[in-house]
């Protein structure tokens, strides 16, 4: 786990070398383990500097994540007493006069990275692939173990802030141009460099905040300046995360508060704020979706076993609009010879433009090199042409949602390609068991709901039919990997599950509206939700036309009874003749070169005097949301919590500090929950029915997640 062993010149050198784990992370066991090196390299006279590294790729991945999980609710002070023993070690290190190197052999994260500035020098490999960063925000917490301290004494409060609020990582190189990496080596020469500077050192190595006369890099700490920056960045922070996500907030106190003091209080105001973030619902909510969800879900962990893993040479993309291109383009991307094909060379042509346009926007931007920009785009070949499509393994129809048209180009491809090769529709509606219908071989069937932009979006939901085989299913997911796309699987079912639960998002702010709450005061309580936008916005941007086109053919197709929302949709799109931002106006008016404004006659349309309490609206946008998924859970049509976790954060963006639809139902407590709905139902109606299975698992004291 941890090597150790002293050389005749007295420098030890501590490796890590964590052969049990796929990557060198700080455990329980490497914490003792750390803990107990570091005091005898302290305590042996023998001793004159240390080094520490790593024998493996990276340095240290960050901390067990595992481990930290295991902390949610806890008892504050054992939690302390459990967290602080490895901060105190590396305090003793610091203050213990000997010279201690940090030589870092590759990627630095979390933990990994609080180690290496505990050190009195750091020598990096210069490998630009390696990342170093403090990305504790992301997960909802912060650097408990003298990042914000150290980095902000080591490179100045702004620079250190940038890095530690955006979770940023940097390379070797840009690290040390920021001034917390001292020298950068090539990678064979990283240890003995190391050896070069313990030998050089005549007298006590200390930390420049533990030497007399210590400034502050930049701005003074009690400066007008810095008190300045501290206010902007508040604010700043303030407003993107609407203070739901605790973090943020508490790296700022931390950083504001223990700059001003001598560093071991620093280091006490940093830890305790550390504790209160990991113990709370967000932080362990974020790691669960963020961090383990998105890595099983990323390894596909769910993939039917007793399948060779599918890379197709060639595919077909039907349609060449925004979503085809979209596909075209992430397909190219993975080397994969693409067909893009559209009903006339004019169309299909502007679907390959409209993916070239996107590779020059990057070019341009320094985001990709002209090579793979080119070398992609000569992947796609656009045509009109069905016989084109010959030798395709896979076929991706992505065609405007109508069944008939989809039926007829699904029975014209599998002319050409054969039944047996792997088929899928982009439909965001329609059901697969129905389209499967056009197919010889509805066990080869399946949906790729794709989110747009495709580009950008990282989620794929993907859809079981009735007939859809394992293989199918299996080789799907292999498809969604290849195009970088995190896949959940859903069953078949209207509206699937994405598309129902930011529909009841958008429904229950319309029929909020419908019954006179003000527009202003919807929007706000949706954003202040955690939601990115409002609902209004959302319909906006839909299209409320598209919308009621869409409620007319769930009637027609599954008996499905309007819902409150429709005759709202009904008055914008054909009464009011505002059907959202393509239309020119919607709930919002769209001035050109200006920002966008409530439209005056919303007001005047639906009222907006009836008084309502900002906090039931909140909830009520977030309960409906959670609702329905739980609602897809007793239907069947999903089974993984963490599934809908993650499908609801990167597919629809659902409050992210909640991390996800079925989180936020445990962490908001299933009893409570269904008491909130049931007083909905009475005072709302059956869209807030429970169904039987959540009214189940709240009586039984059962939560979604174990």
């Amino acid at each position: 786990m941890l090597e150790y062993n002293v050389d005749t010149n007295g420098i030890a050198t501590l490796s890590w070398n964590m052969t049990d784990r796929a990557v060198n992370v700080m455990s329980p066991d490497a914490r003792i383990a750390l803990i107990s090196r570091i005091d005898e390299v302290i305590a042996d006279e023998d001793v004159r500097g240390v080094i520490i590294t790593s024998v493996r790729n990276e340095f240290i991945a960050g901390a067990d994540l595992t481990f930290l999980t295991s902390m949610r609710g806890g008892d504050p002070a054992e939690v302390m007493k459990t967290m602080s023993p490895m901060r105190d070690a590396l305090r003793r290190l610091e203050k213990s006069g000997k010279p201690s190197v940090a030589a870092i052999n590759g990627t630095a994260l979390g933990a990994g990275l609080e180690i290496c500035l505990a050190c009195t020098h750091r020598i990096a490999a210069d490998r630009p692939e390696a990342q170093l960063g403090l990305p504790e925000a992301t997960l909802g917490l912060l650097p408990g173990a003298g990042g914000t301290q150290r980095l902000s004494r080591l490179i100045g409060v702004e620079k250190a802030l940038d890095l530690i609020l955006s979770g940023k990582r940097v390379s070797p190189a840009e690290a040390h141009k920021l001034g917390f990496v001292n020298d950068l080596v090539e990678r064979d020469e990283l240890l003995t460099a190391a050896r070069t500077w313990i030998l050089a050192q005549d007298g006590p190595c200390l930390q420049p905040w533990d030497q007399r006369g210590f400034v502050l890099p930049g701005h003074a700490a009690d400066s007008m300046a810095l008190h300045r920056y501290f206010v902007a960045k508040g604010a700043e922070v303030e407003k993107a995360t609407k203070n739901l996500s605790p973090a943020p907030q508490a790296i700022l106190s931390s950083v504001f508060e223990g700059v001003r003091v001598p560093f071991d209080a620093g280091l006490a105001i940093e830890f305790t704020r550390f504790i209160g973030l990991l113990i709370g619902e967000v932080a362990q909510n974020t790691i669960r979706t963020m961090f383990f969800g998105v890595n099983e879900v990323r390894k596909l962990s769910t993939r039917p076993d007793g399948f060779d893993r599918f890379k197709p040479a060639k595919i077909g993309v039907l349609g060449a609009g925004l979503m085809g291109s979209g596909i075209a383009e992430i397909a190219s991307l993975a080397g994969i010879e693409v067909v893009l094909l559209d009903r006339d060379e004019a169309s299909s042509t502007a679907g390959r433009n409209r993916v070239k346009a996107t590779f020059d926007k990057q070019v341009a931007r320094g985001w990709m090199s002209e090579k793979v920009a080119v070398d992609a785009l000569s992947m796609i070949t656009a045509t009109p042409d069905f016989a084109k499509l010959a030798g395709a393994e896979a076929v991706i129809e992505a065609v405007f949602e109508d069944k008939a048209v989809k039926a007829d180009i699904t029975r014209k491809t599998l002319e050409v390609t054969g039944a047996d090769i792997l088929f899928a529709s982009n439909t965001s509606k329609i059901l697969i068991s129905s389209l499967a219908e056009s197919s010889p071989r509805p066990d080869r069937f399946i949906g790729m709901h794709f989110f747009s932009p495709v580009g950008r979006m990282p989620l794929l939901e993907l859809i079981r039919g009735k007939e859809t085989s394992e293989e199918t299913l299996a080789q799907a997911m292999d498809i969604g990997k290849l195009f970088k796309k995190m896949p959940i699987v859903v069953n078949d079912g209207p509206g699937f599950f994405t598309s129902r639960c930011v529909s009841s998002y958008m429904n229950e702010g319309l029929i909020m509206l419908s019954t006179g709450v003000p527009a202003a005061l919807i929007e706000n309580c949706g954003r202040l939700s955690g939601m990115p936008v409002g609902p209004l916005t959302l319909a906006d941007e839909i299209g409320m036309d598209l919308m009621l086109q869409v409620r007319r053919q769930e009637q027609q197709d599954y008996g499905k009874a309007p819902g409150g929302e429709f005759e709202t949709l009904k008055e914008m799109a054909e009464g009011k003749k505002r059907t959202g931002r393509k239309g020119g106006g919607g709930f919002y008016d769209y001035p050109t070169g200006d920002a966008k404004t409530l439209w005056a006659g919303v007001a005047e349309a639906f009222g907006g005097a009836t008084k309502a309490d900002p906090e039931d609206i909140t909830k009520r946008l977030l309960h409906v949301q959670a609702l329905e998924a739980a609602r897809c859970f007793d239907e069947g049509i999903i089974d993984s919590p963490r599934d809908a976790d993650v499908g609801s954060v990167f597919g629809w963006s659902f409050a992210k500090h909640t991390g996800g639809v079925i989180s936020y139902i445990d962490s908001y407590g299933l009893e409570a929950f269904v008491a909130d709905c049931d007083r909905w139902k009475q005072e709302h109606g059956e869209r807030f029915a429970v169904p039987i299975l959540l009214r189940e698992m709240a009586e039984t004291n059962k939560s979604f997640h174990a």
